[in-house]
């Protein structure tokens, strides 16, 4: 089985997207705006992939919808069975299963981590292209984007910087000593 050649003439397959989860409601929209226009221009390279949740998961989920590129939404399992997402990715959740073109099954723990980045892993390693939504900065031990970025580039998997301009990430909240 041989893989479909997209117009710059690559080889086809899915399109992981993944990014930082701290994004401002204005930088959402660049970010939907910009992933848009990359789906647009690879139309034969596959099928958009995220895991559910809230922030980049759902905006990338709107751009694959509006570009035309079909969407697989990867949902967590736990024993064979789909497992609840957190509360503040329900209606996320639902929104991308009504855009998603496929759903996927990962046994994952959606509240863990280190489980969602091993998930994370998973779906950059099988994919034939990563779309980062990334400013830049290194991890820092809650946002795990550089090392996805780091991953898909120790393993040969392209990757593509989705980073528009004008696009901020919210203030990191104050510890205990500065409040």
């Amino acid at each position: 089985m041989s893989a479909a050649v997209g117009d710059d003439g690559t080889a086809g397959g899915d399109i992981t997207v993944v990014g930082h989860a701290d994004l401002t409601p204005d930088t959402l929209l660049l970010v939907e705006s910009a992933l848009r226009a990359r789906l647009a221009r690879h139309p034969a390279r596959g099928t958009a992939m995220v895991r559910t949740g809230a922030g980049t998961p759902l905006a990338s989920g709107r751009a694959a919808r509006a570009s035309g590129c079909p969407l697989a939404v990867v949902i967590p399992t736990r024993s064979g069975v789909p497992a609840m997402p957190p509360q503040r990715d329900r209606m996320a959740t639902g929104e991308l299963l009504t855009l998603a073109d496929q759903v996927r099954l990962l046994t994952y723990d959606p509240l863990d981590r280190d489980s969602c980045v091993g998930a994370d892993e998973r779906l950059v390693a099988a994919g034939a292209l990563l779309l980062a939504v990334w400013d830049g900065s290194p991890s820092n031990g809650r946002d795990a984007t550089a090392h996805l970025v780091t991953y898909a580039r120790a393993r040969g998997v392209p990757v593509e910087i989705v980073w528009p301009a004008g696009a901020t990430r919210e203030a990191e909240p104050a510890t205990r000593a500065e409040r």
